[in-house]
């Protein structure tokens, strides 16, 4: 959102050291990342954080694991599209005025826990909403692929009005057109009003959508039978990672923790996060952890510094490791194999759920609309989502 991957995802995000006792030891060049793959995902993210904005915030942070999901299962010629996600904050009074109060949280990245971790530092205060100018701002400062496959898409969200700012939002469109990127609008509240208030420029920006949502409608969070076998199946899969390098100790700490604050967040949020690491398509940790490293590189142990492993480990000979990663490799396959079945069979359930009361619940949130979107417009690019 691997994300990850056996074919498919490299983070490129803020979001990794390799310190070693001595600068000779040092070797490990560059870090393991997954396959390039022919197609890409590239989606910009940009929160309005102003005041008004708690609830919005909090959709964002349910919201990852979905929109991850929805476009690990894009197919491109058989292949799954690598995917980075950039996250920017506006609205804010004490960002930088000579950026617009914009601020980029993060450039594109697959690094799924530390997405997680910057949603989850972000914090409301102030504000000036300039759209505009974060529009243009993250089509300036981001890295976005060349490519004419790679779909390529800003998920705008906030309320006031669209126009305010310097920067008007026709400079912002037209560095999208000129970058084939497709702009999305989503107002927080009344639709009519978004329109009143502009919003639905976004057919200017790259023939995106106009849509409207219920910021303060808390995220859904719909119990199934299935969510105790999946919170104690990602315990399990916690296990077989193997953190090497400085950034193994950091790494395996953030994984934890991240799981630990979306549990604390909601049910549905913490249980989409475990779905999406069971999918080797969305979370690869080739950068901290040996297993997933190794199985991009099979001759990393001849260049890591063997002090930087678990203190159960720094004493094993090369042979021993690799029997280690390999028994760690079969037991997280096994593993995501169970988080995946189990996890198909509690969207069923809900998507009943859902069913039922469908009549009773009209509210549109940021992870029902986004989800729409990126399903329609990713078969512009010959993109098929399951």
């Amino acid at each position: 959102m691997n994300l990850l991957l056996k074919p498919a995802v490299t983070f490129i995000t803020s979001w990794v050291v390799l310190s070693f006792s001595s600068p000779s030891k040092e070797i490990v060049s560059q870090v393991p990342t997954s396959p390039i793959t022919k197609s890409k995902i590239q989606a910009a993210i940009l929160l309005d954080v102003s005041n008004s904005m708690d609830g919005l915030i909090d959709q964002a942070k349910a919201q990852l694991w979905n929109m991850v999901s929805v476009m690990g299962k894009a197919k491109c010629d058989g292949e799954t599209p690598r995917i980075e996600i950039a996250l920017y904050e506006y609205g804010r009074d004490d960002n930088d005025a000579a950026k617009g109060y914009v601020k980029q949280i993060s450039p594109f990245s697959s690094d799924l826990d530390k997405l997680s971790q910057h949603l989850f530092s972000l914090t409301t205060h102030g504000g000036r909403e300039y759209c505009g100018q974060v529009i243009y701002t993250s089509l300036d400062e981001l890295t976005w692929d060349t490519a004419s496959n790679a779909y390529k898409v800003i998920f705008i969200s906030g309320n006031e009005d669209f126009l305010q700012g310097n920067l008007h939002y026709t400079q912002a469109c037209n560095e999208a057109k000129k970058k084939g990127v497709i702009v999305n609008t989503i107002y927080c509240g009344d639709r009519l009003q978004g329109i009143k208030e502009h919003w639905n420029l976004s057919a200017e920006c790259g023939n995106g959508n106009f849509t409207n949502i219920n910021s303060d409608a808390r995220p859904e969070d719909i119990p199934t039978p299935y969510d105790s076998t999946l919170i104690t199946l990602n315990y399990q899969l916690n296990g077989t990672y193997i953190s090497y390098g400085k950034e193994g100790t950091q790494g395996l700490a953030l994984q934890g923790s991240m799981d630990m604050k979306n549990r604390a967040f909601s049910r549905s949020a913490a249980v989409g996060r475990i779905s999406a690491k069971a999918d080797t398509n969305l979370y690869f940790n080739g950068s901290w952890d040996l297993v997933d490293a190794s199985s991009d590189d099979k001759s990393i142990l001849e260049r890591i510094d063997m002090k930087t492993l678990p203190d159960s480990l720094r004493n094993k000979n090369k042979s021993q490791l690799k029997a280690i990663i390999a028994q760690k490799s079969i037991e997280r396959t096994n593993i995501q194999n169970e988080i995946r079945a189990i996890s198909a069979k509690r969207e069923i359930y809900i998507n009943e759920e859902r069913a039922k009361k469908v009549k009773n619940n009209t509210d549109q949130t940021l992870e029902t609309e986004v989800e729409k979107m990126i399903r329609e417009q990713a078969k512009r690019f010959r993109m098929n989502i399951e």
